[in-house]
């Protein structure tokens, strides 16, 4: 694999972000698929106390996808946590005998890249790790639907009557600070939209980075699955880092940030002898609740693999990822994630 060269000397990273359920973990196993011998080092984050997306990566049955190889942050935001758990994680990848050729690293769907980019100027990692670059993923099913902002006819029409947009959202504002942070902006999920909608969603997103004013524009790539070359995504040598004044952010007036305006919790279900009633009956709950994301590994009694289950919005997909462990537990779990004010209670007692 060719790829660009790091910045004098340092360490190249890729921030991958993109908001819940966008493809990104698929996209990083597709990365390692094709790293062709390429060291490659792992940081995992993920928005509550269960880690999916890393089990996911360590199920690809790669060698890049080993337990040294995958460093996994579950306890909160990586944009919250860069001193406690972010930093650390970078020293103890380049502390290694063969350090890593590259390090990519995986945002929860709810963090603000700018802050993670940030980090980068700590005194420990400075002179050593560069952001090569910010790759933002984008389901563009769920974009098209409108999940994240009104379609471009209707942002235009906003825009001319206030003479600004008015994002109302939390949802909205998390997606649009992924965008504006980007360097690579990969449309994800291409195959469940048809043209006219994936033109849309293409629309939407140049509305965005226009809005922003800052002039810089970041490249826009299509992929179904989240097959990308990875040449495309590995040495883009962006310097992240050194250009944040051109990477606005809804927060930048913030000392601080918090994910208040988000939830997340775990619901713990007995074995499930059918997966295409669980589907139904995730639909049904996601749809009531308004849960913005779904997933876990599943029990099915008398099958000798885990279930993976992985929900946007009501779109559920189910399918068996590997094998049980001889000494690992069979259990039922699923990370539920909303806006504030999800009612738990209720949202367990209809999975449960």
């Amino acid at each position: 694999m060719t790829t660009g060269l790091p910045t004098a000397g340092k360490t190249p990273a890729t921030v991958i972000t993109g908001f819940l359920g966008a493809g990104k973990t698929t996209l990083i196993r597709s990365l390692l698929e094709q790293a062709g011998g390429r060291r490659l080092a792992l940081i995992i984050n993920e928005f509550g106390d269960v880690g999916i997306d890393g089990e996911i990566l360590r199920a690809c049955g790669d060698p890049t996808c080993s337990e040294d190889d995958v460093i996994e942050l579950a306890n909160g935001c990586l944009c919250c946590t860069v001193a406690d758990d972010f930093v650390p994680a970078i020293e103890k990848l380049l502390a290694r005998p063969q350090p890593p050729e590259h390090i990519i690293i995986e945002t929860s769907g709810l963090a603000l890249p700018k802050p993670l980019v940030q980090a980068f100027h700590w005194p420990a990692i400075k002179t050593r790790v560069t952001v090569d670059g910010v790759v933002a993923v984008v389901d563009a099913a769920a974009a098209a639907e409108g999940r994240f902002a009104p379609d471009p006819a209707a942002l235009a029409a906003q825009a001319a009557e206030a003479g600004q947009l008015d994002h109302e959202t939390p949802v909205e504002e998390v997606f649009e600070d992924q965008l504006l942070c980007a360097d690579l902006i990969v449309v994800n999920k291409t195959d469940l939209v048809d043209a006219a909608d994936l033109a849309k969603v293409e629309d939407l997103i140049r509305a965005a980075m226009a809005e922003a004013g800052t002039g810089r524009e970041a490249k826009i790539l299509r992929a179904s699955n989240g097959k990308v070359d990875p040449v495309v995504l590995l040495g883009v040598g962006a310097g992240a880092e050194d250009d944040l004044a051109n990477r606005p952010s809804h927060h930048d007036e913030e000392e601080g940030h918090d994910h208040d305006d988000f939830t997340s919790f775990v619901v713990e279900l007995g074995p499930q002898p059918d997966p295409a009633a669980l589907a139904k009956t995730l639909e049904r709950v996601a749809a009531a609740h308004g849960v913005l994301r779904l997933k876990g590994f599943i029990d099915v009694p008398g099958k000798p693999m885990r279930l993976l289950v992985q929900g946007v919005g009501t779109r559920i997909q189910t399918h068996f990822d590997r094998f049980w462990k001889p000494d690992e537990p069979r259990r039922s779990r699923l990370v539920v994630i909303g806006e504030t004010g999800l009612d738990r209670d209720a949202v367990t007692a209809a999975l449960s």
